[in-house]
Formats: C-alpha cells, structure tokens, sequence
C-alpha cells in the first residue's frame, strides 16, 4: 500500500514531525533517535520470526537475526560492563517483569520506591499486573530529595525482601548504590535477595560516564528502556551479573544463575518472538553510546539540566530538591505560583513546550491535578541547544506561569480545568508571540532525523 493510499495515516506522521520540528520536547523521558536508529527501525526485520535466542530459535531462516541480536548483546555488556544482556524485553516494564519473574514466586515481597515518592508504577502500583502477584513494600524519600536510606534499612529488616529495587522515574539525586548494598547484606538471609537497579532514566548518563553504575556497585541485575538518555529506540534492557549457560536448560535458583533464569523468565517466561527490527535500532544505539562523543552528550545533558535548573530557581520556581544532579527537574509548581502542574503543563503545550504533570512526594491521590511537573534536558541536548537557551526557555517558562496565574485569578470556576483554560484563551496575543519565538528557538536546532514519508 502506497503513502497514497493510506494518506490519513501518513498525514498525521507529517504533522508530528512539524511538531516535533517546531517545539521544544522537555519530557525527560523522551529524546531524537538517529537516521540509522530509525533505518534499522523500519527495515525488513519486522518480517522475520525469532523465537528463542542466538543460535537456539524455534523457526529457520534466522543467521542474519542472529548475527544482529549478537551484535547488541556484545554492546550492551561492554557499555554497562556486564556479564550477560537480555535485549529482547519489548518495554522497560516487560524488563522488570521478566525480572522479578525470575527470582521471586507470588507473594514474596520486593522493597521499591513509592511511586508519590518518585518510583515507577511497575515499582509496585496497586493498578499493575505485578502489584497483584507480587508484596510491594516501598520506602519514601527525605525533605531534600534523596532516598530515606533509614527509612529503606527499617522496611528491609522488617520484611527481609526478595528483591530491594532502586530506581525512579521523578528523582533527582545520583543514589548511594554502596549504601543499598551494605543494608541488602545486613538481612538475615542476604543470599536470598538480589539487589536490581532500574535505570532507565539515566542509563545514557551511565553509559556516557557521568553517573554511578549500580552494576560496579555489587548490584546483580539492571534494568532499563533503550530511549530516555541512551537515545535508541523504544524498548527494554537486562543487564545482569553471574554465570551465562545455555538459556534453554534448568538451572538451580542461585544468585550466581540470573543471567539463565532471566534469559528463561523473558522467554518463554513473559514474551513470544521478540521485535528484530527493535533490537537492530538498539544495536545501532548501543554503538553509538559507545563512540566518544557520546560522553561529551552526556555531560551536556547533565551541564543543561543544573543550568535550567538554576535559571528557573532565578525566577522563583521551587524545585523538589532544590535542583538536580541528573538530567531531570520537578517543579513545585503549586507553591511556585498556586497552580496545579495539569493547568501548567496545558499552557506551556500552548507555545511548543512539552512537559508532563507529576505528582510531588507531599501530594495526597492528585494523579489527575499533581501539584508538580517534570522536565528535562536529553532532547534538547541532542538538538544542540546549550545554557544560552536554558535561560530563554525559562524566561517562557515563567511568562506562562504568569499568565497562568492571571487566568485563575479571572476564572469563575478555579478548580476546574476546563473553566482554566478558557480563561487562559484571554490571553491569545501573549502565548501567540510566546509561542512564535519558541518555534524561532526550535528551528535553530533540527530534528537530527525525521524519517519523513
């Protein structure tokens, strides 16, 4: 079928590139893939059926599949300086599935963040599928931002955990791996319990030499997505330490056997055929967070992030933490200006700045109107953008919040949403010169691919 033919679809790819094109993207979670990322995305892989993993598969027909998948599994170890990758986990939730799949059996307890805290929701959210198989305990954070490793150690002695989980998706420390280790060692039975990291956030940053590696830290397994900082395509990533063996045989349920049990949890514990065309991108991917310059990037995107941080604390913004010593920031945006983050995080979309609504550790079941917002520096790092521009987009930054600020004050109904944003549409003229000079910003800086059709 030609583009002409399916034109509905195809219009709107078109009309995504110029948004990306014409906007600034701040989701910390999102980045610009490369043109080879996306060549390797959309080859001819996508045909093949894979079963199973190199020189073990299910279906004939698969030595360049399997050359391939080798290619990234080299990669991944060498970049993360692991014994064993598994890159067939479709998502970075299906990776922390297949994981705790491995270890743990229905009912043991896993110590996590907690997501008003900044976990993840596979951290254990009573709405995911694990939650329901799994006893999730999770240990909070402090008024600073870090992690109450008192608070962790206290829950850890208490509930003697399968599996204690460090990783977050709204954290803005670099975490105390050797604490985490020392408290994991100190249980009554440690060799019970492994200790994993999901990274996806900062994987890039680990990659690139500015952030700690749990894996040198005597952490066993780590998890993260292939996007985010590492700037590949969408899916998930097993790092684990121990003995490889043949993934199709049993083995006993040791410490010294994750890299087997994880690889048998994957498949066929939790997934079928895994997506050849994904892991060729994250092959392209892995080789490219190889190359020098990649940690040039990383220390860019770390550099961008306490520099926007700064500028939007210039402008009375206060951030949880009181800043960040990654790539990412949240805004306490209800005490920065009596607004709620979904109210804020609409306004800014109005003039090409994209960010997502969070909630805060301090908010009480505020899901859907958080009193915070998260942003960060991957994608505009790897448009090319530097500290001259964290300033200009912090200057729009706090025009909307303004403005925001004006709406309310005139809105008749302030605790509706809807009612906000008609009262905000009062000030067209303002968000449409705001929103021209992010475009001129943004198109300084191109999409290093669009992959157009």
């Amino acid at each position: 079928m030609s583009k002409n033919t399916e034109g509905e679809v195809f219009k709107f790819i078109d009309q995504e590139i110029t948004r990306q094109s014409e906007g600034l993207e701040l989701i910390p979670s999102e980045n610009y893939v490369s043109k080879n990322v996306l060549r390797a995305m959309g080859s001819v892989l996508t045909n093949k059926y894979s079963e199973g993993y190199p020189g073990k598969r299910y279906y004939g027909g698969n030595q360049n599949v399997d050359e391939i998948e080798q290619i990234a599994i080299d990669r991944a170890k060498k970049l993360f300086k692991a014994d064993h990758a598994n890159v067939q986990p479709h998502s970075g939730a299906n990776a922390n599935e297949a994981v705790y799949f491995a270890w743990c059996q229905p009912g043991d307890t896993i110590l996590a963040m907690s997501l008003p805290a900044g976990g993840h929701l596979t951290h254990g959210s009573p709405v995911t599928r694990s939650a329901k198989i799994y006893n999730f305990v999770g240990y909070g954070v402090t008024e600073d931002g870090d992690i109450d490793y008192e608070d962790m150690e206290r829950l850890a002695k208490k509930h003697q955990p399968k599996i204690i989980l460090v990783g977050y998706s709204a954290f803005m420390k670099v975490p105390d791996f050797e604490r985490v280790r020392a408290i994991r060692d100190n249980l009554k039975n440690p060799e019970s319990c492994i200790l994993m990291a999901d990274m996806a956030h900062v994987a890039g940053l680990i990659a690139g030499g500015v952030h700690e590696n749990p894996l040198e830290h005597g952490f066993h397994v780590m998890t993260t997505t292939t996007h985010k900082t590492l700037r590949g395509p969408r899916g998930g990533l097993i790092m684990s330490m121990g003995t490889v063996s043949n993934p199709l045989h049993k083995v006993d349920h040791t410490i010294d056997n994750l890299p087997t049990l994880i690889d048998r949890a994957v498949f066929p514990g939790t997934q079928g055929g895994p997506l050849e065309h994904v892991i060729a991108a994250k092959a392209v991917a892995f080789g490219e967070a190889l190359e020098p310059s990649f940690h040039t990037y990383a220390k860019n995107i770390v550099k961008n992030a306490r520099a926007l941080a700064d500028d939007l604390k210039a402008h009375n913004f206060v951030l949880q933490g009181d800043g960040t010593e990654n790539h990412l920031i949240l805004i306490d945006v209800k005490r920065s200006c009596g607004i709620d983050g979904k109210f804020y995080e609409y306004a800014l979309d109005e003039i090409g700045l994209t960010l997502n609504a969070n909630s805060l550790p301090t908010d009480k079941g505020a899901a859907f109107r958080p009193s915070g917002v998260r942003l960060g520096t991957p994608a505009m790092t790897t448009r090319g953008l530097g500290e001259t521009e964290m300033q200009q987009i912090a200057d729009a930054m706090r025009a909307v919040a303004d403005l925001c600020v004006a709406a309310k004050k005139a809105c008749l109904a302030p605790d509706d949403l809807e009612s906000l944003k008609e009262s905000l549409d009062a000030s067209a003229p303002q968000l449409k010169k705001l929103r021209a000079e992010i475009k001129a910003l943004a198109e300084k800086f191109p999409l290093p691919a669009t992959g157009a059709c």
